[in-house]
């Protein structure tokens, strides 16, 4: 237990910080929870959502998995959208994929990892729907951040396509998905231009 000691220490500094900032803050946050913003991102350490937004705990609810990726049979993805967009009424979904994505360079190749191939087949399939664009590109970093960026707007059209966004768009739910491009290097989101309404 003492190995991990010292987080329950940054733990009461960090609460103690707050609180001097706002001494009703966390009452405040415990009774309701009301985020605008579902973020469905990489589980990457270096990608945290809230603080890359510059929001407060409460104002985006957070479903992460390896390369940002929805699938149709992700029962968990799939539950969390659920919650978010018929219960807490978010009114943003945003696909946040990074450069230097380890899932999606562990898919640009052939090596046997395991379990995880298993997921990595969706990477795959990115790749295969724009293999002539992505095999037009010579140079290596390039190509991998291309594929970084496909990866996004096709996770966007898994959100846009899913049943529960389209039945949310069906009701006339004001909804709008996004696609970001994180990058390690500078902190900067891109926004990949792919926002669909259901409009």
């Amino acid at each position: 237990m003492s190995a991990i000691e010292h987080l329950f220490s940054k733990n009461q500094t960090w609460a103690d910080k707050i609180r001097e900032q706002a001494p009703d803050f966390f009452e405040q946050l415990s009774k309701q929870q009301s985020p605008e913003y579902l973020w469905i991102g990489c589980s990457d350490s270096r990608v945290p959502a809230n603080q890359l937004l510059g929001l407060a705990p409460g104002e985006v609810f957070v479903h992460r998995n390896i390369a940002n990726q929805v699938v149709h049979t992700d029962l968990n993805c799939l539950s969390v959208m659920q919650y978010a967009i018929e219960v807490l009424k978010v009114k943003h979904v945003i696909v946040c994929g990074h450069y230097g994505c380890g899932g999606v360079m562990a898919s640009m190749d052939d090596e046997p990892r395991g379990l995880i191939d298993n997921w990595l087949r969706h990477l795959k399939d990115v790749y295969r729907f724009h293999k002539d664009k992505v095999d037009a590109v010579t140079d290596q970093n390039e190509k991998f951040n291309l594929m970084c960026e496909l990866n996004v707007v096709e996770q966007v059209a898994n959100v846009a396509n899913s049943s529960i966004v389209k039945k949310a768009w069906a009701n006339g739910q004001e909804l709008t998905v996004h696609g970001f491009v994180y990058n390690l290097k500078d902190g900067i989101l891109k926004d990949m231009e792919v926002s669909v309404d259901g409009k």
